[in-house]
């Protein structure tokens, strides 16, 4: 009896999980015309940076902004910082090739803020994906895309030989994605959760080097 009781929200919940997915937009066939090409390298550019940023987040109950900063270190480390307008919060990630670190308080408004490690280096300019068995790729005119998987787990824009969209694919759906507009813009998207984290960076800064311990969180 006990465990029927305590099935049937658990149940609820996978419905309503199943339910929201089936909103997101379904991935398109990949445009252009066929092609050998390599993909281009998306690093870190060489010598470490300090980033700014204006943020803002829109959720389905909340929105909120404020400002943050990117501390980068090639080839694989990164840390960002956010801190919410008016002082009353703030949240912090580590990168560190491909874990992604957060705070360990529950309240941590990262957990809101933060996308997934491949599509949070994708938000620097880095292409970090989990291994995948097939890749298809496409060129139209100066934009190359990319479908990565088998079945597509992941889609990629490349303008030139600059990243611009990374897309993360589960069951023939976007489910979220990264973008990364000229204009020093950067938008994540959530579209099971409907939840949207935009970047405007203001500030790009070379520095020497940063404290080791600044990649370690509480």
């Amino acid at each position: 009896m006990t465990s029927r009781v305590g099935g049937a929200p658990r149940l609820a919940l996978a419905a309503c999980g199943l339910a929201l997915a089936a909103c997101a937009p379904r991935l398109k066939p990949l445009p252009g015309a066929p092609a050998l090409a390599m993909l281009p390298r998306a690093e870190l550019p060489a010598g470490h940076r300090r980033i700014v940023f204006d943020w803002q987040l829109d959720d389905r109950d909340l929105t909120a902004r404020g400002e943050g900063a990117a501390r980068v270190a090639p080839p694989d480390t990164g840390r960002l910082d956010f801190f919410l307008a008016g002082g009353g919060g703030s949240g912090a990630a580590v990168l560190v090739a491909n874990e992604l670190r957060l705070p360990s308080q529950a309240e941590d408004m990262s957990r809101r803020l933060v996308p997934p490690a491949p599509l949070l280096w994708a938000s620097l300019g880095r292409l970090a994906l989990p291994p995948a068995r097939d890749t298809a790729v496409r060129v139209d005119g100066d934009t190359l895309r990319a479908d990565i998987g088998l079945p597509v787990a992941w889609r990629l824009t490349f303008v030139r030989d600059t990243l611009r969209r990374v897309e993360r694919v589960d069951g023939g759906r976007i489910v979220e994605w990264v973008e990364r507009f000229p204009g020093a813009r950067v938008r994540y998207r959530d579209e099971v959760r409907r939840r949207q984290l935009e970047l405007h960076i203001t500030r790009t800064d070379d520095v020497s080097g940063f404290d080791p311990e600044i990649w370690d969180l509480p």
